[in-house]
């Protein structure tokens, strides 16, 4: 997951390069000496490199000005011996040929895990939006699942890794034993392990039975780009994760967001308008053995429970990113994906058991009576 920011210019009487740290000179000397022939190239203003993003990976984005006023570029550092770029490379050619507004690379050195791209702005769709206004973000919601069906019409198998049941389960584990074993610092008995296990056989069976298209993997308004120019397309970043699996994934992802919520009405207007686009584009057809395109019910109910697979898998995510990368920041949201998480265990009766877990590992105490209108 990779954050934008904005962070202001360094005063003019200090060098902006000052802000970058290298922990590593023999890193800063190679990357000195990669950026050296590119500045001439790109009319790259050296002096004016600042931090750009912050990400929950090794890797991190720089900000460099460029000679033309107002324009800029973005640098890549990835070590080669923590991130693999190739996986960004395949996934940026693939969105450019589906015409989607994503970064251009600009030059590559794949051996010290260096890249220079095209700068998409510096204003995140997050920051545009106020959850307090939905009639304001509608439009913005529209242009993102907008983007999100051309993306998925390019769909095809065989080029993308699958998300298939062991990625499924891999991302699972990670609720266990990171947030429940590490951060909570629970274990569970053999009666808790087996709600656990079952909650999750249901889960990865359910999620399963979608129709595969191209993932994004992490579709949020934190990994879109406000235009630059009015009426342009958004842009889109962080997709280098991509995958072939459940079409329900990215619009639960958009709509489920870990730093954003929005009134359940509004998700679902969103919701019902991109599948009735995806009907329409033959992304889920009346034919298909979910009936999802005859359905809209049926289809919610799976991106629900999609979306409880990634907020489990996110849980798990932002505990390792605390506990083992000292990022201490992501589990402020803890709140917001465990509401998610409780709606929907909430919502399912036969999720009820993963939901008094939830409410077991939390300290959290359930008032006792009778739960209607649960399906």
């Amino acid at each position: 997951m990779s954050h934008p920011t904005s962070p202001a210019p360094a005063p003019s009487s200090t060098p902006a390069s000052a802000a970058v740290v290298w922990p590593d000179a023999r890193r800063h000397a190679a990357f000195d000496a990669w950026l050296a022939p590119l500045a001439a190239a790109h009319g790259l203003h050296s002096t004016s490199l600042r931090p750009a993003s912050a990400d929950a990976s090794f890797r991190r984005y720089l900000r460099v000005d460029t000679s033309t006023p107002g324009q800029s570029c973005i640098v890549m550092d990835a070590p080669p011996d923590k991130e693999d770029c190739r996986p960004f490379v395949q996934v940026q050619s693939l969105m450019q040929a589906a015409g989607l507004n994503v970064p251009q690379i600009l030059a590559w050195d794949e051996a010290q895990g260096f890249m220079l791209l095209s700068d998409l702005g510096a204003q995140t769709l997050i920051e545009a939006l106020d959850p307090e206004r939905p009639q304001d973000a509608f439009a913005w919601y529209q242009q993102a699942t907008d983007a999100l069906l051309q993306w998925q019409l390019a769909s095809r198998p065989g080029v993308l890794p699958p998300y298939d049941e062991a990625l499924l389960r891999r991302e699972l584990a990670l609720f266990p034993d990171w947030y429940i074993a590490r951060h909570r610092g629970t274990t569970l008995d053999a009666a808790q392990q087996a709600v656990l296990d079952h909650a999750f056989n249901r889960i990865v069976a359910h999620n399963l039975a979608a129709p595969s298209v191209f993932v994004h993997r992490d579709f949020m308004t934190r990994n879109l780009m406000v235009p630059t120019t009015p009426g342009g397309p958004l842009g889109v970043l962080d997709f280098q994760d991509a995958v072939y699996g459940p079409i329900t994934y990215d619009i639960a992802s958009l709509l489920r967001d870990a730093f954003i919520s929005w009134d359940e009405n509004f998700v679902i207007d969103i919701t019902v308008r991109y599948w009735e686009k995806a009907r329409k584009a033959g992304l889920v057809g009346a034919s298909s053995a979910s009936g999802w395109g005859a359905d809209f019910g049926e289809f919610y109910r799976s991106v629900e429970w999609m979306g409880l697979q990634r907020h489990l898998k996110v849980a798990g995510i932002f505990a390792r990113l605390t506990l083992r990368d000292g990022k201490p920041r992501y589990l402020q949201d803890t709140p917001r994906f465990l509401h998610y998480i409780r709606t929907t265990t909430d919502r399912y009766r036969e999720l009820g058991p993963l939901r008094k877990l939830i409410d077991q590992i939390e300290g959290t105490e359930v008032a006792m009576g009778y739960a209607f209108g649960r399906v």
